[in-house]
């Protein structure tokens, strides 16, 4: 035997697959990609007398036919890999049902060791297994495991090295009767037509007759074109006259044989104790799976996971942001000095792209506990039920009962993130729902509309402040099953669809470790994925809103200005103590010095923190310190402070004049001044389109730059909501015109971190760039109806979006009703034989 091996563990889903691989790995991980799919790769390696073996944690599968994602990369690995041993894991209370797995492993010629997991719960079942009657019937080791309480590790751990020092192959394990004659015939004709293939005869044949679309690609891999043509045709041939002969499908048969298998199998090996007591998932699903309380749960686990993870974990937010902004001042402090009226385009980027970064590392304390709360649900096997609940009426609009995960962390209510509910789509099985689910998270009301939601609301909706968030919260969630519904019957008409297979499995308590691991690795893939785009972005952003730039004129204009200040303060000190401070080459510094300051105090928690601050600056300028903090008694410390305070006055609000008209002439200012002839009939202006564009690299985007773009004359005390309304209002603008934005807001692309992420479960950029141009067509044609229409009859803002609303309802009743007839008339082709493979 080699000093290194290779295995790969196999099983379904809640089988204990991934704890028994953390059990044998430990820390020593990796999680990635399959080339060119979305699924989970995850590897690890151990050391076991003097063997190094690297395990594959293969994706976790019900069979290994080719009607998920993940059945076709965990067979793919296996067939293309050949790793020296598959540990087949295996749910010891359900041996009938997933030996079916096993059959199809050593099908394919694989050295094998079968574990039985879970051994307390099937002895809490009263399920006896007389496991050496077992391992002698199968011709394979079996292990009886715990992988919860590392029961069995190191018996599997002997038991792969005797298997990968054994290179004899398992026996052909079924036979299937009436189909042998068609499987021999068609394996020798396969031998005739290529010299050597690279998987089992035997096992392609197999799968050949059963017309499995993976199986037509490996001939095509592996034989001349005509050759291929030649071997499709005659495995069709016999597929057909054994189902004309027999009056059966090839699938139901080989089904039918395998259960027979099975059976036999488990004749006398596993005795079932009918005095047994109640298994504890029983009693617990009498009531979480109960119609009239099922709903109920499923509210109360979705509103605690809200609470837990977005209101209370935001509060984390509390305590890690001032380490973001201790952060950001060291690299502040790094950079070149800010300028009197403008910054260095290094500073001036260097702080942008850290403020940016920081947006994304600041919610990585929701993330955390987010995804440490989904991996609760998932091992105590309580996210397979609320799966099992929602499939039938998902299912109606072309979405899957796992595609309630992703809704969910989108934002079905308020607080979600389209980031990880895109991300959280590679769990679906079925390909059509799965792309379908990509394109309806985005509209979902993640965390980052609210603050635009609240801020039109508090201008025009004051009186229908409650109704308006109902209307919103709820018509969010219609159209996204309605896109749904559209997108399922148009686009992705043609996508592969798998049958709805869900096996609940039984309630676990979840391990600590396991949930941690899992809660870093993904919070983890989400920074490395989305920040390293965050910061690319961040900087086509800046670029875009900072040229073209001022022109000359306007540049010696706001000199002109600031000098004038400059002057004015140097003035104000001429018989001042402390005049040497306002020289031009103490003056720069000097009002970075006052505005560090502030920004420090501001920061500062507590009277300890205040004091602190106080002796940094101290010592950092004994000489400017007096005109930051005068010392008592001391006038000219205090005149000099003053006139100092209305010299950053005056430069600030030049440098926020800077600021406005540079946007204003920017080339983002230029494209959002060209769209008006387009945007004119949903009634956004130059100034809409900017905020909106702006929010494509981030949604809060949006209420930021609305708030540079308004900016405060002389009224310093004057909100975003009142310096918005006057304006606006004052230019004709009514309800109407806040209606059309919040149905374009709500229908609007996905922020750009949404669309990488689209791209990254997708795999294509077209796909990317539908999921922008799509929404974007129909957002604007939804404000564009409700705006001109509104316009046009005279409708207020309240009574065009109860009218659209109460529409798309109806809309929804009707597409749902339809639906369920349609599936009452096809339900008999959803039902498969879980088993085939």
């Amino acid at each position: 035997m080699t000093s290194e091996i290779t295995i790969a563990l196999t099983g379904q889903q809640n089988a204990g697959k991934s704890t028994l691989f953390n059990s044998l790995t430990g820390a020593r991980q990796h999680v990635a990609n399959y080339p060119g799919v979305t699924v989970d790769k995850k590897y690890g390696r151990y050391v076991y007398k003097g063997v190094s073996v690297v395990a594959v944690d293969l994706p976790g599968t019900y069979s290994l036919t080719s009607f998920s994602l993940e059945e076709r990369v965990a067979r793919d690995y296996l067939l293309r890999e050949r790793p020296d041993v598959a540990v087949n894991i295996v749910d010891a209370s359900n041996l009938q049902r997933s030996l079916h797995l096993t059959i199809q492993l050593l099908e394919m010629g694989l050295p094998l060791v079968l574990v039985l997991n879970m051994m307390d719960v099937a002895t809490d079942r009263g399920v006896t297994i007389d496991t050496d009657a077992l391992e002698e019937r199968l011709g394979q080791p079996v292990i009886e495991t715990i992988g919860s309480r590392g029961r069995g590790r190191d018996a599997l751990r002997d038991a792969v090295l005797v298997r990968a020092a054994n290179v004899q192959l398992p026996d052909v394990p079924v036979d299937y009767e009436a189909l042998e004659a068609p499987i021999s015939e068609l394996a020798a004709y396969l031998e005739r037509q290529v010299d050597e293939w690279r998987v089992p005869v035997r096992w392609l044949a197999l799968k050949l007759l059963e017309q499995d679309s993976q199986a037509r690609i490996l001939i095509e891999e592996n034989a001349e074109a005509s050759a291929s043509e030649e071997i499709l045709g005659f495995a069709q041939a016999l597929s057909e006259r054994f189902e004309t002969t027999k009056g059966i499908s090839v699938s139901d048969h080989i089904v039918a044989s395998r259960d027979s298998h099975i059976a036999e199998l488990l004749d006398g090996v596993v005795v079932l104790n009918e005095s047994g007591k109640e298994s504890l998932t029983s009693r617990i699903d009498r009531v979480v799976l109960n119609r009239w309380a099922a709903p109920l749960f499923l509210i109360l686990t979705v509103y605690l996971i809200y609470q837990i993870s977005i209101v209370w974990g935001y509060e984390l937010t509390n305590y890690t942001w001032p380490y973001l902004a201790r952060f950001r001042e060291l690299v502040a402090g790094l950079l070149p000095s800010a300028g009197f009226l403008e910054d260095p385009y290094v500073r001036a980027l260097g702080l942008w792209l850290v403020d940016s970064a920081n947006t994304l590392l600041n919610y990585v304390p929701i993330f955390l506990i987010l995804f440490a709360l989904i991996a609760i649900l998932e091992d105590s096997g309580y996210m397979a039920r609320i799966a099992f609940i929602l499939d039938k009426v998902l299912h109606r609009f072309g979405l899957h009962g796992q595609s309630t995960l992703p809704l969910i962390l989108g934002g079905v209510f308020a607080g979600g993130c389209a980031v990880p509910g895109v991300m959280a789509t590679k769990g679906i099985p079925d390909n059509r729902a799965r792309m379908a689910t990509i394109f309806a998270v985005p509209f979902m009301n993640c965390l980052a509309k609210v603050p635009l939601y609240t801020l039109l609301l508090s201008i025009f909706f004051v009186e229908h402040k409650s109704l308006m968030m109902f209307y919103i919260s709820t018509m969010t969630v219609i159209f996204a099953l309605l896109v749904s519904k559209l997108l399922t019957t148009t686009v992705l008409k043609g996508h592969e669809t798998s049958p709805f297979v869900m096996e609940l499995p039984a309630y676990h308590a979840p391990t600590a470790w396991g949930v941690v691991q899992r809660s870093l690795e993904r919070t983890w893939i989400y920074i490395k994925k989305v920040g390293t785009i965050v910061i690319a972005v961040a900087i086509v952003v800046f670029t875009l809103l900072q040229f073209p730039g001022l022109s000359q004129d306007r540049m010696a204009h706001f000199k002109a200005e600031g000098l004038g200040a400059i002057i004015g303060f140097q003035e104000s000190m001429a018989d001042n103590a402390y005049k040497a401070l306002s020289s031009d080459e103490n003056l720069v510094a000097l009002v970075n010095y006052y505005n560090d300051y502030k920004r420090a105090k501001l920061n500062a928690s507590g009277a300890a923190g205040s004091k602190a601050v106080n002796d940094a600056f101290k010592k950092r300028n004994a000489d400017f310190y007096p005109l930051v903090r005068p010392p008592k008694g001391d006038q000219d410390a205090k005149a000099g402070g003053l006139a100092l305070k209305r010299l950053v006055n005056a430069r600030k609000s030049l440098r926020r004049e800077m600021k406005e008209e540079r946007i204003t002439r920017s080339f983002l200012g230029a494209i959002g001044r060209s769209m008006e002839s387009v945007t004119q009939f949903a009634g956004f202006d130059w100034k809409i389109n900017v905020a909106l564009l702006s929010s494509f690299a981030a949604r809060e985007s949006s209420v930021a730059t609305l708030g540079v773009l308004f900016q405060q004359d002389e009224d310093q005390n004057a909100s975003l909501e009142q310096r918005m309304g006057q304006e606006t209002k004052a230019g004709g603008a009514t309800a109407l015109l806040a209606a059309s934005m919040i149905l374009f807001f709500a229908l609007y692309p996905p922020c750009l971190a949404t669309t990488v992420m689209v791209r990254v479960q997708t795999g294509s950029y077209l796909w990317m760039l539908f999921s922008i141009l799509f929404p974007t067509v129909l957002g604007l044609t939804v404000s564009s109806l409700v705006f001109t229409l509104g316009t046009w009859m005279n409708i207020s803002g309240i009574q065009m979006m109860t009218g659209i609303y109460l529409a798309a309802l109806a809309l929804l009743i009707l597409v749902g009703v339809l639906g369920e007839r349609r599936d009452a008339r096809f339900d008999r082709k959803s039902v498969i034989q879980t088993g085939a493979g």
